[in-house]
């Protein structure tokens, strides 16, 4: 059997993944029930899966925060403890990250590779490029979407979806969290 693979990413209502930072974390729009939730996306057992930008990102956040910040949310340190597979061709061993290992190669053969060898779920949260090759290649079972209630169209950044492929969403969940942010769970199908 399979190992199912979510693409866990935050986005703006208009599709931008992150921002130049004039917002803040979360656009400033987290609250106690979507902090409480994502903690608990994160209680049961699952390997992390990130590209290289997205752990350095993830590194560099985490090294320049403070214990105070909304980097170190309870959900955060809980994801930087599970085991991680960094898909990447210029990072080596050892990683600023407890139980992570570097993968190199074509991400869609290891991805592939991880789903039929994995015993737990197969969880990336960002890492827009590989994902979205990752979803060409059919091997994405969940995208999950938080989307924050903000326009960034002069702020924003990383669109999500730019160059992905066409694709057919099933709607499997949906949620509001703190009454304003929406989180939507889609099986994606690709479009031939």
């Amino acid at each position: 059997m399979s190992a199912t693979y979510t693409f866990d990413v935050f986005a703006s209502l208009d599709g931008f993944g992150s921002n130049t930072g004039v917002w803040g974390g979360y656009w400033g729009k987290q609250g106690p029930e979507l902090l409480e939730h994502r903690l608990s996306l994160y209680e049961h057992e699952q390997r992390m899966i990130f590209g290289a930008t997205t752990y350095r990102a993830f590194a560099q956040m985490l090294a320049e925060s403070t214990e105070d910040s909304d980097v170190r949310d309870p959900w955060v340190t809980r994801m930087r403890n599970m085991p991680a597979t960094v898909v990447s061709s210029t990072l080596t061993e050892p990683l600023d990250w407890p139980d992570a290992t570097v993968a190199g190669g074509d991400p869609v053969d290891i991805v592939a590779r991880l789903k039929k060898e994995s015993e737990v779920p197969l969880r990336s949260h960002g890492s827009l490029s590989l994902n979205r090759a990752l979803m060409a290649a059919g091997l994405v079972d969940r995208v999950q979407v938080t989307i924050f209630p903000v326009l960034t169209g002069r702020s924003g950044l990383e669109p999500i979806f730019q160059g992905a492929a066409d694709f057919d969403l099933e709607l499997l969940e949906s949620r509001t969290l703190d009454g304003r942010t929406q989180e939507l769970v889609y099986r994606p199908t690709l479009r031939a």
